[in-house]
């Protein structure tokens, strides 16, 4: 059988609504008969004929499994930074929140114990990794994890503090609703 055909049959029988986005290193054990080189051929011919979409760099999604649509950015960006903490902040976190007046539409911000980065998505969006020298134990009460987005969220207070640590913009907020939400 074809690399691309038992990629395929692999990813058939393996994936569901909850694992429907993989990085190349998930994939790798697939087709272990491969050489490096030649995976990264097939990877590249998987995305061409549609069997697999590059989310962006390093991560593929599968797009013949069902799986609840509107959450890519958020899971795309949990695995790409799942050795650090990172959560959802800044402009995001605030805006679900009700508290500044737009919604990023396509744009994920973070905060990361990681390094600062904007990772583009394709039609997906851009992701936006801010670093933070802060540690675990100062974000105690502060984070909740978010299950549909696989991710922690800042609540309004830190997503705020954030927003004046980084230097943004407060021009969007609607102080009002902030204090409200305290």
């Amino acid at each position: 059988m074809q690399p691309l055909a038992r990629l395929r049959n692999e990813l058939d029988r393996l994936t569901d609504a909850e694992q429907y986005l993989f990085s190349a290193t998930d994939l790798r054990p697939l087709v272990p008969d491969l050489s490096d080189q030649a995976f990264r051929r097939l990877l590249s011919r998987a995305a061409r004929s549609g069997v697999l979409e590059r989310v962006c760099r390093g991560i593929y999604l599968y797009p013949r499994v069902d799986y609840q649509r509107g959450y890519e950015l958020c899971h795309a960006a949990a695995r790409l930074r799942a050795g650090t903490l990172t959560y959802i902040s800044l402009e995001t976190a605030l805006s679900d929140a009700g508290i500044i007046s737009q919604v990023p539409v396509g744009r994920l911000t973070l905060m990361t114990t990681g390094r600062s980065s904007a990772i583009s998505c394709g039609r997906y969006g851009v992701i936006e990794c801010i670093h933070t020298k802060r540690s675990i134990d100062r974000f105690s009460g502060d984070l909740v994890y978010d299950p549909a987005c696989r991710l922690w969220r800042a609540t309004p207070v830190r997503a705020m503090r954030d927003l004046k640590a980084v230097g943004r913009s407060l021009d969007l907020v609607d102080w009002e609703v902030l204090h409200e939400s305290l």
